[in-house]
């Protein structure tokens, strides 16, 4: 009995220094690192994998060395011009000296926050509402640098800061609302004036250069239909000399008998209208004959014979005298053409003008 008593209390005291020995292992994760204490001082810094201390009088805080996400709470503050707002934030901070974060401060989650909170609604209160909704960024990176600087002797690096919301007053939000409106009606006011305006500047542009076109036109065509005519008129008076320089060549060699048949001839034409008839007496020749008797001018016609070209200018002149230069085809597109020339070029200086009053006016 007494045996299975001692072997029974050796087997307990076995187990229990066994509980005792295995007590002292501890198993750092990946990332996190132990600070480890004996006796209430320290001895160490644990890193990730098997660590064995001494069991019973050993104590081992873990701490998380990954970054960490602390919510900064909803907070009123008042800003420069005395605008309430409400303001949280985000602070992404992470522990890279676990020694500092566990003597040097009590919890360095809750001081980090705090001090967020106090610093948030310091900067918040230098800065009016505007210039707070415009410069998130620059206030995100003031805040960090602040928290960073305080948190470096905690051994917590902040690494980034975020304002989550900034949410005025609902007074003041009205206010803004109403303000914002009232903007756009202006801008919209102004551009639709500047829109009328321009408008009323191409219409004015384009009315003046329809009427600068049309003056021009009206101007080309006055003068293609001058020169038409002078040039019509030019080669009717050529066609009229040389009828008559024609008629005078073949006169010249017509007898008073052959005077007497184109009298009668001309007689019978007068006689030939359907509207009119002439009814001349016979003795009417001798009548006229007597007319030119006694005015001094005989009623034969001497007769000249003319059988060369130099004959005939020596009694009428030359052609070129008479008729004076006979325009050609090739000088008649010649001068159009020069015509042409000239109108584009005046249409050119009226573009060249027009553009440049156009630019003139576009910063107005």
């Amino acid at each position: 009995m007494v045996d299975y008593l001692v072997v029974g209390l050796v087997m307990i005291a076995i187990i229990v220094i066994l509980l005792i020995l295995s007590s002292g292992i501890r198993i750092i994760r990946p990332y996190e690192q132990g600070i480890y204490m004996r006796l209430g001082k320290f001895v160490r810094i644990l890193n990730s994998g098997f660590n064995y201390v001494t069991p019973l009088i050993s104590e081992v805080v873990k701490l998380d060395l990954r970054t960490q996400v602390l919510d900064v709470p909803r907070q009123e503050v008042i800003t420069k011009d005395n605008s309430p707002t409400n303001v949280d934030a985000i602070i992404y901070t992470k522990v890279i000296d676990p020694k500092k974060a566990f003597f040097e401060v009590q919890n360095y989650r809750a001081a980090t926050v705090y001090l967020a909170q106090t610093t948030l609604r310091s900067i918040i209160g230098d800065m009016e509402l505007d210039e707070i909704l415009s410069n998130r960024e620059r206030i995100n990176v003031h805040l960090r640098d602040v928290l960073d600087e305080a948190t470096d002797k905690w051994g917590v690096r902040v690494e980034n800061v975020e304002i989550r919301e900034v949410d005025p007053a609902p007074k003041v939000k009205n206010a803004m609302e109403e303000q914002t409106s009232a903007e756009r009606l202006r801008r919209a006011a102004i551009l639709r004036a500047d829109g009328e305006k321009k408008a009323a500047i191409l219409t004015a542009e384009g009315s003046k250069r329809s009427r600068v076109l049309q003056a021009e036109g009206l101007r080309q065509s006055k003068i293609l239909e001058a020169e038409g005519e002078r040039m019509a008129i030019i080669l009717q008076a050529q066609g009229e000399a040389q009828k008559l320089r024609i008629l005078s060549v073949g006169a010249s060699t017509l007898d008073s008998k052959a005077l007497t048949v184109l009298s009668l001839d001309t007689f019978k034409a007068l006689g030939m209208s359907p509207s009119t008839k002439y009814i001349l007496p016979f003795e009417l020749t001798k009548l006229v004959e007597g007319v030119s008797e006694y005015l001094g001018a005989g009623r034969t016609v001497p007769e000249r014979e003319i059988s060369h070209i130099e004959d005939v200018e020596k009694v009428v002149g030359k052609a070129e005298d008479i008729l004076g230069p006979i325009p050609k085809p090739e000088d008649l597109r010649r001068d159009l053409s020069t015509i042409e020339e000239e109108m584009k070029k005046e249409t050119k200086e009226v573009e060249t003008i027009t553009e440049s009053a156009r630019k003139e006016k576009k910063p107005l």
